[in-house]
């Protein structure tokens, strides 16, 4: 879209008419303007998959591997196919704007989000975030680039206030950030947090470094609710204040400029920038432009990603085992064969994430051809945790549990024995009732039966839904109450656990007994928790397995309640002494065993940090007891973060598995029978112990959260206090082994960096993959420097007894400092130590670069 094109049209329109754009039309959409052509915009959230605008079960998505897991690819390439993959199903959906990817770092492990960042690193962060929003736009999708700056962690998220220094944010914070806009990201979001005093949605950090130095020409749009004032918002360079139709701009905008507060420019320029990205997206019609020319989703798709190497998604050369084709194609990649497709790059994209954490003789890969038989055991088997909580959460097209991948790819011949074992703790919180054992009472068909009532009870609405999870109701003139019915049908005699989740005044009736009743106000306006995971009510009543049941839970609606309205049921827990009996008594029949642990729907979630990194205590002990019952043990860590394994030299083997997303069961067998690599590579480093993690503190006190370690997250805090975490940024093992022979000479690059070539050799006996990282240290250094810190990274593939040499790129950046007195970057004259290796405490090559 030229510069004359926006002049145009923004002077075709009065204060009003522009400062209407610049709020959201609803809650997912942008306001319209017709006189210019311009059509509204729909966002969704991401970045796991594309919900759509709202949230509705029966409309679901494809859900891929948790950005953790994607950072663990260490794979440019394959991040931006899953970025494709994600652009087409925005398009799919009527989706112009994917509010993805999260580029906040992992400061510390206990933060809630972790699992929907991409690591530690600001260099991986960046070039994975990059691949990523490459992806999307290439099908003519925006991303947004969240959430800047420094919302790390979750407790108090709306409100902390961020103390770091100028040179920790240039260096740590916002580098992922430059590199969103180097990779032409068309929108990025602030935060809900201050920095240094000042709310994200008035800060100068959107002007300068965003729009001056790094010439971001794209719409910086808030968190949902992140714009708390009039002029000191609309003054700076915040554009779009999302949701709407209410908020601190509108007219009190209009007046703010007409009496002079906030200049008339501004809003022009936000209005322009507003245009440019309809154009990009499709959503500014062509003949509303000069020639038809310069705007429309084609008009943006060529460059994301030119700076980045990566294949473009019209690039019929291009290696792609997704090959989805455009939205707008002949069966926009929705049949058979584009639902194959996706499930297969969403299955190796799993797999290609696993990090095989431990692994002794006689563990991995499990040989079919041997094996007669194989106990799985415990509840993740069955019920794993697929995505994280939160606004990235969507509903999955399927899920594909270990339990039922293992049965799938193993012969008939192969007896598969399943125990859930004890139940640990906090795995117990009652799920939505759903088609196990609900039945709507209007069609007898499995689930639950959604009505919105009147003030008087009369029904203004019904609708089936797939489960009691209702999180956006339609709310038709007069709605008063949500209720939703279902028939359940026990299948297990004994104390059922009930629940309600929502605010408000609401009730929970089993055939007519009153379980719940009461006001449950809110104690948060997180949007996370009064949109999305509401608090649950429980309760517990007997009952008959074959005696059905009536349930019908009431949620009356009020202002700053939300609507989300969530109906849940669990059976009554097994005995813990016989559970635990069965599963010791499967693994010692059987001929290997696989144990699936991980953490439970309460933990991991936006809208809370974590206070431990603890699996629950019995799970540590029960696997002892396992792998001394069966020495063929194999145990699989189902979490997107760090967790603390104490008992992780006990198993033959342990596979870390992250929240795996749909495909997660089918990748995981894969895997375990050898037919795929465990191809991951830690994007962050793992503890002993909490009391190890050098940033523990994500707690603001009075408000206020101080970045005290500095520049020293991560690998780096570990390499200060000198000591060892369980595994390092980088770690993970693969199915053969690897020899570090050589670092070359480093060759200057044209525009700056250096290339160094570094020789591995595959000393194993099957092919396989290995990430090479280089990492840079300049001893003696009059600044205070990261011990050494990772300066870029590239994959090799070899076949057994090959060697290969990877060409690492080290941009000129990675030997630079940010000097505050300067303003500016600056190199520091001397030796640096170039370091080569496979994690950030395995890094046996070295050689000298002199700047």
């Amino acid at each position: 879209m030229s510069g004359s094109d926006a002049e145009r049209l923004v002077d075709g329109l009065d204060l009003r008419r522009r400062v209407r754009l610049l709020t959201g039309s609803d809650t997912w959409r942008t306001s319209p303007e017709p006189a210019i052509g311009l059509a509204e915009m729909v966002f969704s959230d991401g970045p796991v998959g594309v919900r759509g605008p709202g949230w509705d079960e029966t409309l679901p998505s494809a859900l891929l591997p948790c950005p953790s897991a994607l950072g663990a690819l260490w794979d440019e390439e394959r991040v931006h196919r899953l970025g494709r993959l994600l652009g087409d199903e925005a398009r799919r959906k009527g989706v112009h704007v994917l509010l993805a990817p999260n580029l906040n770092l992992h400061r510390s492990p206990l933060a809630g989000r972790h699992f929907e960042c991409f690591s530690e690193d600001p260099l991986l962060t960046g070039r994975i975030g990059a691949a990523l929003i490459a992806g999307v736009q290439s099908r003519g999708v925006a991303a947004a680039a969240k959430h800047y700056v420094a919302n790390d962690s979750e407790t108090e998220r709306l409100t902390l206030d961020a103390r770091l220094d100028e040179r920790v944010l240039r260096e740590l914070y916002l580098p992922p950030f430059e590199a969103a806009v180097r990779a032409g990201v068309w929108l990025v979001m602030s935060a809900y947090n201050r920095v240094n005093g000042t709310t994200m949605s008035e800060s100068s950090l959107l002007a300068e470094p965003l729009k001056g130095e790094w010439g971001f020409d794209g719409v910086v749009v808030s968190d949902w609710g992140a714009v708390r004032s009039t002029a000191a918002s609309a003054v700076s360079a915040q554009d779009l204040a999302m949701p709407g139709p209410d908020g601190p701009w509108g007219e009190a905008l209009a007046v703010a400029v007409e009496d002079g507060r906030v200049p008339a420019e501004a809003v022009a320029d936000k209005v322009r920038r507003l245009l440019r990205l309809a154009a990009r997206v499709g959503a500014l019609r062509e003949a509303s432009l000069e020639g038809g020319g310069g705007g429309g989703a084609t008009a943006g798709r060529a460059g994301p990603g030119a700076d980045l190497d990566l294949p473009d998604a019209s690039d019929a050369d291009a290696p792609d085992t997704c090959d989805v084709p455009d939205a707008d194609a002949p069966g926009s990649g929705t049949g058979v064969d584009g639902a194959d497709r996706r499930r297969r790059l969403l299955r190796e994209s799993a797999a290609a994430s696993f990090v095989l954490l431990e692994n002794r003789a006689g563990g991995l890969p499990l040989d079919a051809a041997g094996l007669g038989s194989l106990a799985v055991i415990g509840v993740h088997a069955t019920e794993p945790r697929v995505q994280g909580g939160g606004s990235s959460e969507v509903f999955p097209v399927g899920v594909v549990t270990p339990l039922a991948g293992l049965r799938e790819a193993l012969p008939d011949r192969v007896r598969v024995v399943y125990e859930p074992g004890p139940r640990p703790a906090g795995a117990a919180e009652p799920g939505p009732l759903g088609a196990r054992c609900a039945r709507d009472p209007d069609t007898g068909l499995p689930g639950v039966r959604l009505r919105v009532l009147d003030a008087a009870g009369a029904v203004l609405h019904s609708q089936a839904q797939p489960s009691g999870r209702v999180l956006e109701p339609g709310l038709p003139p007069g709605a008063a109450t949500v209720e939703l019915e279902a028939v359940l049908h026990p299948d297990v005699t004994g104390p059922w656990t009930l629940g309600l989740g929502g605010f408000g005044q609401m009730t929970l009736h089993v055939d007519e007994v009153a379980l719940i009743k009461g006001e449950f106000p809110p104690e948060t306006d997180d949007p996370a928790v009064v949109h999305v995971r509401p608090p649950q009510h429980t309760a517990r009543i007997r009952l008959e397995a074959g005696r059905p049941v009536r349930v019908v839970a009431r949620r009356a609606l009020a202002p700053g309640t939300g609507r989300a309205t969530v109906l849940t049921a669990a059976p009554p827990e097994p005995d813990p002494v016989r559970a635990r009996a069965d599963a010791l008594g499967a693994a010692r029949a059987a001929d290997a065993v696989v144990v699936c642990v991980g953490s439970g729907e309460g933990g991991e979630s936006e809208g809370r940090d974590r206070d431990t990194l603890e699996l629950d205590p019995s799970q540590g002990r029960f696997i002892g007891e396992i792998a001394r019952a069966n020495p063929r043990t194999i145990v699989v860590v189902n979490c997107g973060g760090p967790v603390v394994l104490p008992w992780r030299k006990d198993p033959a083997a342990v596979l870390l598995t992250w929240f795996p997303g749909q495909e997660g069961g089918a990748a995981l067998a894969d895997v375990l029978l050898g037919r795929a690599e465990p191809g991951g590579r830690l994007p962050t480093t793992w503890p002993d112990a909490l009391a190890d993690a050098p940033v523990r503190t994500t707690r603001p006190t009075r408000g206020v959260l101080p970045y005290e370690e500095g520049l020293h997250i991560g690998h780096r805090g570990w390499l200060r206090a000198d000591r060892r975490p369980a595994y390092w940024f980088g770690h993970g093992l693969g199915y053969t082994t690897w020899e570090f022979e050589r670092i070359g000479t480093p060759l200057p690059l044209p525009g700056g960096g250096y290339e160094v070539p570094v020789e591995v050799r595959n000393t194993g006996s099957r092919p396989g993959r290995e990430v090479v990282q280089v990492h840079l240290a300049r001893p003696g250094s009059a600044l205070e420097r990261p011990v050494r810190w990772l300066a870029g990274w590239a994959a090799v593939r070899a076949e057994p007894g090959e060697r290969a040499t990877a060409r690492v790129r080290i941009p000129e950046r990675a030997l630079q400092h940010w000097s505050p007195p300067a303003g500016g970057w600056a190199t520091e004259p001397g030796r640096f130590t170039l370091l080569a290796g496979r994690s950030a405490g395995d890094l046996p090559l070295r050689a000298a670069l002199d700047a």
